[in-house]
């Protein structure tokens, strides 16, 4: 099969981090795809990975070279920043065998405050979203984030805030940082919990939440209750595709961001993981997903690690 893979930071030339995390998912995957005797396309602007067939794009004909691409190819993949997967996502659905998240899911999982109503109505434990004119009581700390955004970007905690148009604060929930990565479908498929090194300073008011890489596999003997957090959630949101839910361990396991598509945790997987991401994405597509996966050992990494 000829496969298109589209990663955003790696296709337009970002630059810092969002670009280390761009290229380490994407060889990973494409490395994957070429393992399995598949032709990969890949878009960058001056990237060069050691697998697959470079198709140049920029910010300005990302779009356009994504839906020309898509039509040469027999499946494809769009790796991109939450509030852009709707659109991105559309152009490789119409165009080709969607292997990620459909359009509307994507849309979904972004909008940080439809995301945590269909988890509530679900029954599935996310942090309060604190409305404007809502009282703030004495002595909490909060999260301020991006009501659209990846991950930590732009996430800071504090005691006070002020609303502001884009953003949406939470409580804050003190536990133990970590990420359930799926294949999703119909029978969604656990791959490992990663235990996520986070930089948190509470005592700093307007302190940076940072991630700083993780730990696969996090073995913890609340692993069942944590599957099950996740694919409850991920169905709930009719995720496809490799997806990656953000929890915060605490009395119960909290849903903190739903990412749909790829995330960095993949890095660590591909090391510990028997199966190819690619045949898991290929099968969860086409029929023939496993009920499980295998790992063995363990992987830890930083972000100057990808470097």
């Amino acid at each position: 099969m000829k496969i298109l893979l589209a990663e955003y930071a790696v296709g337009i030339g970002m630059g810092g981090t969002f670009l280390l995390e761009g290229k380490a998912m994407l060889q990973t995957i494409a490395n994957s795809f070429t393992r399995l005797g598949h032709d990969v396309v890949y878009l960058s602007l001056g990237t060069t990975l050691t697998n697959g067939i470079l198709v140049g794009s920029n910010e300005n004909n990302f779009k356009t070279v994504l839906e020309r691409e898509a039509k040469q190819c027999d499946a494809g993949l769009v790796i991109a920043p939450d509030e852009l997967l709707y659109d991105l996502s559309t152009i490789m659905e119409n165009n080709t065998f969607n292997l990620g998240c459909t359009p509307e899911s994507a849309a979904i999982c972004a909008d940080k405050v439809k995301c945590t109503g269909v988890l509530n109505s679900a029954g599935i434990p996310a942090p309060e979203i604190i409305s404007q004119g809502q009282d703030q009581p004495e002595g909490g700390y909060y999260v301020v984030k991006p009501r659209f955004g990846c991950a930590s970007e732009d996430t800071r905690i504090c005691t006070h805030f002020t609303h502001r148009e884009g953003f949406i604060a939470t409580g804050y929930i003190e536990g133990e940082h970590l990420s359930v990565s799926l294949v999703c479908g119909e029978n969604p498929l656990p791959l490992a919990i990663n235990k996520q090194m986070i930089d948190i300073h509470p005592e700093y008011e307007n302190s940076e939440i940072i991630y700083n890489g993780n730990l696969t596999p996090y073995k913890t003997p609340r692993q069942k209750e944590l599957y099950d957090t996740a694919i409850a959630a991920s169905r709930a949101l009719s995720c496809r595709g490799y997806v990656g839910i953000d929890i915060v361990l605490a009395d119960l396991p909290y849903v903190v961001d739903v990412n749909p598509r790829p995330t960095t945790s993949l890095f660590s997987i591909n090391k510990v993981m028997k199966q190819e991401i690619a045949d898991l994405l290929l099968k969860n597509i086409f029929g023939g997903l496993p009920g499980s996966v295998d790992i063995s050992g363990e992987c830890i990494f930083t972000k100057e690690d990808l470097k």
